[in-house]
């Protein structure tokens, strides 16, 4: 196993303790694994908490900071956090103006984020949901129960992130939530399988020469499976489904997301093929973001997600972030 861990039993705390000397600007609870934006709670502003299992780094931790996340609760390695760290880090960034959970589509993390959310309640906080459900590669897979959450979780994390910051009250920041996740659609394709530390192997077999049409973040079946295509046959097989499920009407948010091993060269390269087949299916581009943002651990592959963005959206996309992550605008 060719890994840069000590043992798999404390690969989470070894990176939470990494994080924690990296980024001051965090408050990084090792013990408890909960990480919220050091001048917590905000007064004023609604705090906004998501979280899951690591191994998708960036999200969520990474997304903790000004205009983003007021707090992350990362769990084991595609594993979902537990009821006590929700509580805890609702408790750190509750302000009085009330908490956001976003919570991804898989069974065990909106179990745990609605027991959690009870738990909060009784202790006097205001609570609000929003569930994250883009793919359209599948509608239930192994871990979920509809539709998965995947790369649509950054874009309701940064929307909603902005308008809290704003001063937008719970109502109206889990209102803009709900409408980010609406307007959009994810897709992904796994050019490799992934390797967690606890097993030491790849999760599924997907031998040399093929590919996997429609894969999950935690390595769960898509679509089909086919020998490899060029990126630009990927991006119009993976627009054409994104677009089969729901044309947008207006300019879009792009994202060109990487799954954890795959180069950025490759990602551009990719980009280009997709922005060619949206300019070629009449859907304007508006905001194009590259990069490994919501991964799988060693993965090889990409997901592409379009959100339908208005003139409110936008603005509040391009509104300043500071977080380990993504940082524009200050």
């Amino acid at each position: 196993m060719r890994m840069l861990i000590n043992v798999p039993e404390t690969v989470v705390a070894d990176a939470l303790r990494g994080m924690a000397a990296a980024h001051p600007e965090l408050s990084v609870d090792v013990e408890n694994r909960v990480i919220v934006r050091r001048d917590a709670p905000v007064p004023g502003k609604v705090g906004l908490v998501s979280g899951g299992g690591s191994g998708h780094e960036p999200l969520h931790g990474g997304f903790v900071g000004p205009g983003m996340l007021s707090a992350a609760c990362p769990g084991e390695v595609f594993t979902s956090p537990v009821p006590d760290q929700m509580v805890r880090a609702a408790a750190a960034v509750d302000s009085g103006e009330g908490v956001l959970f976003i919570v991804k589509n898989y069974t065990g993390d909106v179990l745990n984020f609605d027991m959690a959310a009870e738990l909060a309640e009784d202790e006097g906080v205001r609570l609000a949901k929003v569930l994250v459900d883009d793919d359209v590669a599948v509608t239930d897979s192994l871990f979920t129960a509809g539709r998965r959450g995947t790369g649509a979780t950054l874009f309701v994390e940064k929307i909603a992130g902005a308008a809290a910051e704003e001063g937008a009250p719970l109502e109206r920041v889990e209102a803009v939530a709900r409408r980010v996740n609406d307007g959009s659609r994810s897709f992904g394709v796994a050019l490799s399988a992934v390797t967690t530390p606890a097993k030491g192997t790849p999760t599924f077999d997907l031998p040399p020469g093929e590919l996997e049409l429609g894969i999950g973040i935690h390595g769960e079946p898509g679509r089909e499976r086919r020998p490899m295509m060029t990126a630009r046959e990927i991006a119009d097989f993976t627009v054409d489904a994104l677009l089969e499920d729901r044309r947008p009407t207006g300019p879009v948010l792009l994202l060109v997301n990487g799954m954890g091993a795959t180069p950025l060269l490759e990602l551009y390269g990719f980009n280009a093929e997709v922005h060619r087949v949206l300019a070629e299916r009449g859907v304007a581009v508006a905001r194009t973001l590259v990069g490994n943002y919501v991964t799988s651990l060693d993965m090889a592959g990409c997901s592409v997600t379009l959100c339908q963005a208005d003139e409110e959206l936008l603005r509040l996309w391009d509104a300043p972030v500071r977080t380990p992550a993504l940082r524009w605008g200050h």
